[in-house]
This record gives structure tokens, C-alpha cells and sequence, in this order.
């Protein structure tokens, strides 16, 4: 699509994506030179961006700033809904870690949703904005049910004070409140993600560098969010002062709508790419329809479309990969095919012949998902830190120098690392490996962060399973009560080794996502990344509800009882050692067969991203 020429000057757009604008000036004419984006982003009228006026790091940081303040009005409500499902709601220990790990599933699928709308129909600046406000008027119903009718009577709601029970309404109001949440959060963040990387040009070297730094510094933004959540909001709310607490959360993300509007004259856009469903759809049918044909021996013979309309929309053609040859039937031009390419102006049915891109995208998403299925299990042990970490530690002596902490506050840890590690990964971590290996060695791929983080999650489940055996030794006083004369401090380690898995794994999954799906699915591909978070929400309530129907039968009382003092927490964490070391062994698998996505260069030559 080419630039169209001002009111007062004349434009020239050649192979280098320049304009040259001839203004008029008072004294004669300037020759302005003005250089336009190459990847096929656009303005917010559709025109191609140009660099000097669009996106870049100005655009990042609002973005980046209301990706902060989103988390942090998040994470207010997220950290400490175990402990106020135990005081406000009257919940015991399994019942509000079931409570949360269904809501935290919620928030990534509701992410996956977001994605797939971003993608196909609203593009992701739309997405971000319609959302964020479902997400206010959530935090808003959150903090006027507690403030109505949730706290009763006056002062309840600390660790150990329980609240009446409540009505059916009350707690109808409850759930709708934190599911709008769920929803307002879920839904934007893998489009929030994606846009941001779209301000920079990937065809430009320096642009593509801040575009890969874009994810990491995304990911310490949401950890900076956290932070200030888990140390003051925590403290306020663990007081007791939850509405307090909740109005906080929402003036935050209603300061994060604003940052996010402020950048809309300058952001940088992708058009929505159509529905991804129906595209697959077509080539699964296609194919099916034309099981029987044999493929042909040259790869050329299979239908590609090269016109321009790929081009305008920023998306490149994907080349042609051996693996799942059964679909490639769908790309077999049959002669009834041939009869309306050939007349001028008629395209072929796509639901019985697809381009080779078009077959190339489901490979592409095929070949994602054994990765997909192995990463679900590093959730498994991020949910249970807000959970069962929590729990335990709320039954640990909580007192350093007259200073009671907030269980969910240990959590700061986690993020400290985090944020600590990513920042200092580029920067010390791999000059420092270099140096110490004297040599020039690969940096580590995406998948192979990935699988470092894998197995710094099954240590971090080891040693909280044995702080939890000491933490048991050091409760013999203390049965009735659901405490211990042990430090929470013992936790953390368990919390740092947690973080930095962190570090490893949730960045590293955001890049390779965003590397490996197509460029109409980029959302898509964040979203996936960030849904492995749901599935592992559910596979953790799931696991704790298998293990406590096996281990609660006979009268027993099972290893997470409501009591903590009267359970063995430790071969729960264990298990889940366990469990994480197979998977582990599974991923291993999965990365070295995995096959790299090949595109087709904008300029015209081919290149292959490759992930060892």
C-alpha cells in the first residue's frame, strides 16, 4: 500500500521504503526525507507507519507502564485470595486452593480467547482497550461487595478472625466480581504482549533487537507490579483493611486505562488477520476431500498464492516443511482448480484447495503443541507457590523482630529473582559463560531456557517438601493452633529457585511462541504460551483432588487437611518432584524433534528462524 502525498508537497516511495516529501516553505522548498516501517505495520488511519512519528520505545514504555499497573492491581486480588476465601468466606485449606487454582485456569483461557478475537477480528490495540474496562467495572463490583455486605461484622477478615457466613447472593456477587477480573485481565495480555513488540520494526537491526528485549522487560514490568502488590497491598490487606486494599487495585488499573490511551495517536498496527478456526478448518477438509490424489514429487506443483495482498498486511508467505505430508493434499492444484485459476478474476474454493502458507499454519500449530502440553507442568508449581506455599507459610512462625509477614508477601522473593535474573541475563549471565568456557558458544535457544527452567522447578519442589518436613518437626506444641515455631524464612529458597524457573521458562516461552506461529497468529501464539497456565491450574486442583480422595479414605484426614499440623504436606510437594521430573523427561524428547517455522523474507529471499 503506498503512501499517499501531503496537500503541499509531492512523495516517492521506492525499494527502500523512503518517502521524499517536498514541503513549501515561506523562503522556498526543503526536501524532508521520511522513512516508513517495513514490516507492514500501519498508522491508526491504515496507512503505512512512519518510523520517526509511530511506535518505538516511546509507545513500549506506555505500554510496558500500563502492564504494570494492570499486574499490580491483579495481583492485589490474586496473592491473597486463598486467605480471603479462608477468613472472609469461611473456605478451608482445600476448598480455597481449589477456589483459586479454577479462577487462575480462568484468567489464562480467558487469555486464549483474547488472543483468538485480537487475531481475527478487533486487532490488539481494540482488544486492549475493550477489555481493560471490563476489568475496572470488575474491580469496582469487587470492592463495593466487600465493602456492602462481604466483611461482617466489623473487623473480620484477619488471619484468624472469620467473617458470618453469607448468602447466596452475597457470594453470587463475590464470584461474578472476580470472574469479570479474570476476564478483564486474561483477555488483553497476550494482545497487550503482542502489541507492544509490534512498535518495533523487525526489519530494521536495531528496531529488531528492542523487539526481543520488548518480552523481557514485558515480563519485569508484571513482576514490578507484583512487587508492590505482595509488600504494601499484602500488608493492608492481611490487616484486615480489604476494601482498602480493592479500591487501591481498581485506581491502579484506572491510571494503567489511561497510560494506555495516551499512546493512541502514535502506536503502530496490524491488520486482524480472520478467523484462524476457519482457516484450519479449510485445510483439514480440503485435505480429507483429496485423500485419495497423490502428492506430487516437486513441492513447486503445490498451490501458493504470490500476490501482493500478504505483503500490505504484514504477513509473509510460510515455506514448505516435510512433516504432516497428509495435509499437503490440501494444497494439490486438481484440474477442476486449475479451470478457475487460470480465468482472470475467480479464486478456488479454499475449502477444496489452500495455499501451501495456508496448510504450513496448521503444521505450524501441530508442531507447537507437544511443547505446549510439556510446559503446563512449570504452572503446576507456580500455582501451587500462591497457593500451597501460602498455606504453609501462614502455619509458620511469621514473626522477625516484632515484624509479622504476610505469608503471601514471601512471594517477593519470587519476583525479586525474577526480575533480578532477567535483567542481568544478557548483561553478566552469558558474558560471564563465555568467559568461563573460553570459547564462543551458542546462546542457549528459547527451548533450551525452557528446559533449564523445567528442572529448576523440580528442585524448588524438593526443598519445599523438605522445609515442610522440618517445618512439621518444629509444630509438636503447636497441633491445635495450625502453626509452627519455625521461620518462614526457611521458605526462601523454595521461592527463589521458583523465580528464577520463572525467568527461564515464561520469557523463554513468550519468545518462542511469538517466533514459531505465523504472522497473523502472533496473539494467538502468546496466548498459547500463557494458557499452558490454565491447563496447569486445572491439573493442580486436579492433582489435589486425586490425592486427597486417595490419602483421606478410612478416616484418615489426607496430606492437605485443614490443619496442616495434622497432614503431610511434604509428600505432596514430593509427588509433585515427581510428576515435574517426568515431564521433564517428556520435554526433553519433545525439543529435540521439534521442526522450526521457515518464512519467507519481506524482501523477497527466503530465511528460516531456526531454534536449536
Amino acid at each position: 500500500m503506498a503512501p499517499e502525498a501531503g496537500s503541499n508537497g509531492t512523495s516517492i516511495l521506492g525499494n527502500n521504503y523512503k518517502m521524499v516529501e517536498l514541503n513549501e516553505l515561506e523562503d522556498g522548498q526543503e526536501r524532508v526525507e521520511t522513512t516508513f516501517t517495513r514490516d507492514g505495520s500501519v498508522d491508526r488511519h491504515g496507512k503505512r507507519a512512519v518510523k520517526e512519528r509511530s511506535g518505538g520505545w516511546r509507545c513500549g514504555m506506555l505500554l510496558l507502564v500500563n502492564q504494570g499497573l494492570v499486574t499490580l492491581a491483579f495481583a492485589g486480588v490474586e496473592v491473597n485470595l486463598v486467605l480471603f476465601s479462608k477468613s472472609v468466606l469461611r473456605h478451608t485449606n482445600a476448598e480455597a486452593a481449589h477456589t483459586f487454582s479454577r479462577w487462575m485456569g480462568t484468567v489464562y483461557l480467558f487469555s486464549l480467547m483474547g488472543a483468538f478475537l485480537s487475531d481475527s477480528y478487533l486487532g490488539r490495540y481494540l482488544t486492549c482497550v475493550i477489555f481493560q474496562v471490563v476489568y475496572i467495572i470488575g474491580l469496582i463490583a469487587l470492592s463495593l461487595s466487600t465493602h456492602l455486605f462481604l466483611l461482617k461484622p466489623h473487623g473480620c477478615g484477619e488471619i484468624g478472625e472469620m467473617c458470618e457466613p453469607h448468602k447466596p447472593f452475597e457470594i453470587a456477587m463475590f464470584y461474578i466480581s472476580i470472574y469479570l477480573i479474570a476476564l478483564g485481565n486474561g483477555a488483553p495480555e497476550p494482545a497487550l504482549a503482542t502489541f507492544g513488540a509490534d512498535q518495533f520494526d523487525e526489519e530494521d537491526p536495531k528496531e529488531k533487537q528492542s523487539k526481543a528485549s520488548f518480552y523481557s522487560y514485558f515480563y519485569v514490568a508484571l513482576n514490578l507490579g507484583c512487587l508492590v502488590a505482595e509488600t504494601i497491598l499484602v500488608y493492608i490487606e492481611n490487616m484486615g483493611y480489604w476494601v482498602v486494599g480493592f479500591w487501591t487495585c481498581t485506581i491502579s488499573a484506572i491510571v494503567a486505562y489511561v497510560f494506555l490511551l495516551s499512546g493512541t495517536l502514535r502506536y503502530r498496527h496490524f491488520k486482524p488477520s480472520g478467523n484462524p478456526i476457519s482457516r484450519f478448518s479449510q485445510v483439514i477438509v480440503a485435505s480429507m476431500r483429496k485423500s485419495n490424489q497423490n502428492l506430487p514429487s516437486n513441492e513447486e506443483e503445490l498451490y501458493e498464492d504470490h500476490s501482493k495482498e500478504c505483503e500490505t498486511n504484514g504477513m509473509r508467505r510460510i515455506l514448505h516443511t516435510n512433516g504432516f505430508k497428509f495435509l499437503d493434499r490440501a494444497a494439490i492444484i486438481a484440474p477442476e482448480d486449475m479451470k478457475l485459476i487460470k480465468n482472470e478474476g475467480q479464486n478456488p474454493n479454499p475449502w477444496r484447495l489452500c495455499t501451501v502458507t495456508q496448510v504450513e499454519e496448521v503444521k505450524c500449530i501441530l508442531r507447537l503443541l507437544p511443547v505446549w502440553l510439556c510446559t503446563i507442568f512449570s504452572s503446576v508449581v507456580f500455582i501451587q507457590m500462591l497457593s500451597l506455599f501460602v498455606e504453609q507459610g501462614a502455619a509458620m512462625n511469621r514473626s522477625v523482630a516484632n515484624f509479622h509477614i504476610p505469608p503471601a508477601s514471601m512471594t517477593v522473593f519470587d519476583i525479586i529473582s525474577t526480575s533480578v535474573f532477567i535483567m542481568l541475563y544478557d548483561r553478566l549471565i552469558i558474558p560471564l559463560y563465555v568467559k568461563v568456557t573460553k570459547r564462543e558458544p551458542k546462546i542457549p535457544s528459547p527451548l533450551q531456557r525452557i528446559g533449564i527452567g523445567l528442572a529448576i522447578a523440580i528442585l524448588a519442589m524438593i526443598i519445599a517438601g523438605i522445609v515442610e518436613q522440618q517445618r512439621l518437626k518444629f509444630a509438636g506444641d503447636f497441633t491445635e493452633k495450625e502453626t509452627s515455631s519455625l521461620s518462614i524464612l526457611w521458605q526462601t529458597p523454595q521461592y527463589v529457585l521458583v523465580g528464577v524457573s520463572e525467568a527461564f521458562v515464561y520469557v523463554a516461552q513468550m519468545e518462542f511462541f511469538a517466533s514459531q506461529t505465523p504472522d497473523g497468529l502472533k496473539s494467538l501464539g502468546i496466548g498459547l504460551s500463557m494458557s499452558s497456565s490454565a491447563m496447569g491450574s486445572y491439573v493442580a486442583s486436579t492433582i489435589l483432588t486425586v490425592v486427597m480422595k486417595i490419602t483421606s479414605k478410612d478416616g484418615k484426614l489426607g496430606w492437605v487437611p485443614p490443619n496442616l499440623n495434622d497432614g503431610h504436606l511434604d509428600r505432596f510437594f514430593f509427588l509433585s518432584a515427581v510428576l515435574a521430573a517426568i515431564n521433564f523427561g517428556l520435554y526433553v524428547l519433545c525439543a529435540k524433534h521439534y521442526k522450526s517455522i521457515s518464512l519467507e523474507k519481506r524482501q523477497g529471499t527466503n530465511e528460516k528462524d531456526i531454534m536449536d
